[in-house]
């Protein structure tokens, strides 16, 4: 006759059992580690633990900076970026009470490299486009411009750089020539083949607005708050606009002759129009655009001559132009967000 089995009996065994068991899953462990290295499974584990540790002290916009490098996949096997970009995100919310840091718009910007170029690193973009800004005495605004319009080239997946044409001295200031400069510059540097021209004061307030170039040259701050969020008239091309290579080319440039405030916007319009061409515009909702509020700058009177200038601009255009273009460059500057080209315009001296 059998033994009965005490109650307790059953639990006893499967504890010692149990104990076994942990006793030589740790010895294997521990023999690994001595003779075979660190599983992959410890490595990753420390790996996610100090992603954690970092992320922990950074906004969300900032993840990425903290994030393993992606693989890049070599430029020849990209795909091209498509027509409409995924990363949009509509209309944006643009202040101008803040205060900017630049250190801060750089780290938040990793991707972009010294001299403000940027390219996709998913797919190739449709585009190389130069954003070129006239420029003298408006680091503020300045500070601006790189901290909104960055993280918006980038959502549009442009192969872009930024180029502020710096006017030294103080000579009039002469806007549509340092523009002419800006182009030959950039070209020094990449086969760019579309320029975008901005003036340094206007923010774009919806990221749906592509600065890139078009079958006809674009006009792009159309809706300005300036104005009402409305367009003052017709013709009007001025505060950012859009041509390409080969429209720039067609139309031989800007005027150089506009010394001080006002009047090359409308003969580059007429420009345009003699060519053939015609102006492209987005809507006036995707084309609103605020203006940083400011005083006239010195030596940027309004020109006394831009009327009978405009009035003449068939007649001059063949001559006055890129092809006619004289200046001096008197240092180029790589900083972190963008490039810095010095130059001298040479008013009523030659170069």
């Amino acid at each position: 006759m059998r033994e009965p089995v005490l109650p307790g009996a059953s639990l006893q065994r499967a504890c010692r059992l149990l104990v076994l068991f942990c006793a030589l899953h740790l010895s294997v462990t521990l023999l690994y580690y001595m003779f075979g290295g660190e599983t992959d499974y410890l490595t990753e584990l420390r790996h996610f633990q100090y992603r954690q540790r970092a992320n922990a002290t950074l906004g969300p916009a900032e993840h990425n900076a903290t994030q393993e490098p992606p693989v890049v996949t070599p430029a020849a096997a990209l795909q091209d970026c498509p027509d409409s970009s995924p990363l949009l995100v509509g209309p944006l919310r643009i202040e101008f009470s803040i205060t900017v840091d630049l250190e801060e718009v750089r780290r938040i910007n990793p991707n972009v490299m010294d001299g403000g170029r940027y390219k996709p690193k998913d797919c190739k973009a449709l585009q190389k486009v130069a954003l070129i800004i006239p420029f003298r005495k408006r680091d503020e605004h300045l500070k601006y411009w790189l901290h909104y319009l960055h993280p918006i080239l980038q959502r549009q997946q442009l192969d872009y750089g930024v180029y502020v044409i710096n006017q030294d001295g103080d000579s009039t200031f002469n806007r549509a020539k340092l523009l002419n400069i800006g182009y030959k510059e950039a070209l020094k540097e990449y086969d760019y083949n579309c320029f975008v021209f901005s003036d340094v004061d206007l923010i774009p307030m919806d990221d749906r607005n592509i600065y890139k170039c078009y079958s006809q040259p674009r006009h792009l701050s159309v809706s300005m708050d300036k104005f009402g969020f409305g367009l003052p008239y017709n013709q009007y091309f001025g505060g950012v606009a859009a041509l390409s290579k080969q429209q720039f080319e067609k139309i031989n440039g800007f005027p150089n002759n506009f010394w001080g405030w006002g009047g090359e916007d409308d003969d580059i319009y007429n420009r345009i129009v003699s060519r053939g061409m015609s102006i492209s515009r987005p809507d006036g909702i995707t084309g609103k655009c605020r203006m940083i509020r400011h005083d006239r700058d010195a030596k940027n009177d309004p020109n006394p001559k831009r009327f009978d200038l405009i009035a003449h601009t068939r007649q001059t255009m063949n001559s006055d132009g890129i092809n006619s273009l004289t200046y001096s460059v008197r240092s180029v500057e790589k900083f972190p967000l963008y490039t810095r080209v010095n130059v001298d315009v040479c008013q009523d001296k030659p170069c």
